[in-house]
């Protein structure tokens, strides 16, 4: 453990969560829980490691059971991830991280587990970006099953709006761009692939301070996307999708008039509940296999 590591380096929510614990055993997890986060990108496991750590003297708390999956995902143990994140949501009571979950089944090789997990929950109930996480998740599902038109109507939901960029706006709109391309519509696929990026330098440009610290003015020549509604929403089988109606997202880091007229696609969705929770040692968990490179969330 590094000399520099405090406890109080922690997020102040997920401290939290640590006061159930003694003071010095909670300072103990918060100092493995930071330096998981400090790895996560550079040295996954051993970011892995200390999440592993932490879980063996707070297994029962819920943000240590998150960070513990999360590693997991990142080192390619999806059967972990699996078993640490259905704990998490029994502690927790949360949603959040089903995308993970239906990433992790794809992990697996079981693209139809992961539709059936990701119309277990209500996606209206979801934040804006878990939403999105969610519909590109199950976009990939759709790809792995060789349903690419099914895939392009996972991900035309209300986020899916042209004008405005959001934190998730270039994920969403490189999804959609490179389904397009696999329908054999690289025009508009590259499209939707400018606009990501256009999106991207938005929020780059916002998080350095626009002109009045939340919006930014798009100067550069605007991307000609159609004005028409995305194609394929009405392709794709009834039975496979769950009307949403006219969801907005709550504002985050908003970017307005990205171009062209307001447009929010209607998302639909399936539903299912996920496997049996099981809280056996995070160590003793089965690993993974190769994971499905396709929007992976």
């Amino acid at each position: 453990m590094p000399d520099d590591v405090e406890p109080r380096d922690l997020d102040k929510v997920a401290r939290g969560e640590l006061k159930t614990l003694s003071k010095e055993n909670a300072d103990w997890v918060a100092k493995h829980l930071v330096m998981a986060g400090r790895l996560i990108d550079e040295d996954p496991e051993e970011a892995h490691k200390h999440a592993l750590s932490a879980g063996r003297r707070a297994g029962r708390i819920s943000v240590v059971r998150e960070t513990i999956a999360i590693t997991a995902y990142q080192v390619g143990d999806y059967a972990l991830t699996l078993r640490e994140l259905r704990t998490y949501r029994r502690i927790s009571g949360r949603d959040d991280q089903l995308p993970l979950m239906v990433d992790s089944e794809r992990g697996l090789g079981r693209p139809e587990r992961a539709l059936e997990l990701g119309r277990s929950v209500d996606v209206s109930t979801l934040d804006a970006q878990v939403r999105v996480s969610l519909a590109i998740a199950m976009s990939g599902a759709r790809l792995d099953l060789g349903q690419p038109q099914a895939a392009l109507g996972e991900l035309e939901i209300p986020q899916l709006d042209r004008t405005k960029a959001f934190s998730y706006s270039p994920a969403l709109f490189a999804a959609y761009g490179t389904v397009l391309e696999d329908l054999g519509r690289p025009d508009e696929g590259e499209k939707w692939l400018e606009l990501a990026d256009r999106a991207e330098d938005a929020l780059a440009a916002l998080e350095h301070g626009g002109d009045d610290g939340e919006t930014v003015e798009i100067v550069e020549e605007d991307v000609d996307v159609s004005d028409e509604r995305p194609a394929g929403l009405d392709d794709v089988g009834v039975g496979a999708l769950q009307e949403l109606g006219d969801v907005e997202p709550e504002p985050r880091e908003g970017v307005d008039d990205l171009n062209g007229p307001e447009q929010g696609p209607d998302e639909q969705h399936d539903e299912e509940q996920g496997q049996h929770d099981e809280t056996a040692d995070p160590e003793t968990a089965p690993q993974g296999t190769d994971h499905v490179d396709d929007h992976r969330g």
